[in-house]
């Protein structure tokens, strides 16, 4: 398992899965690297929950009821309290190449296949973390 940083430890990632088991193993493993974190069992209580928490990053799955993943998506990057947040796909979908190519469309900035071992999700969580820390209009 990494070791856990202090800038991880600061970090909040919000989880977005109608899978209970699928949202409590990266929620946890994600956890015990020391990021804060939430879940969200559907695109609608994603959406609001990014809105009142303002994570600094998302994991998206895209197909759960009340608004799936793609509607979740362009509804976060449509708003501007919400668009800057970087929003990961983690899907169970297998068109992986039409599809990454899709999420990346309507804004995500990574697409991930289920099953995703919880190390391939933290060092994509981690290096898309990184990246944001880096970018000078980053207000975080």
């Amino acid at each position: 398992m990494p070791e856990r940083s202090e800038a991880v430890t600061k970090a909040r990632i919000l989880i977005a899965d109608d899978n209970r088991d699928t949202r409590e193993m990266h929620a946890l493993y994600l956890s015990l690297l020391g990021y804060s974190v939430a879940v969200a069992a559907d695109g609608r209580e994603a959406v609001q929950s990014a809105r009142s928490h303002c994570p600094d990053l998302i994991v998206m799955d895209l197909d759960m009821p009340e608004i799936d993943g793609w509607a979740a998506i362009r509804e976060l990057k449509s708003d501007a309290l919400t668009a800057a947040i970087p929003v990961i796909v983690l899907t169970g979908h297998d068109l992986k190449t039409e599809l990454k190519d899709m999420a990346i469309g309507v804004g995500a900035v990574a697409y991930l296949m289920k099953p995703c071992f919880p190390e391939q999700l933290a060092r994509e969580v981690s290096g898309r973390l990184a990246v944001r820390r880096a970018t000078p209009d980053d207000p975080r």
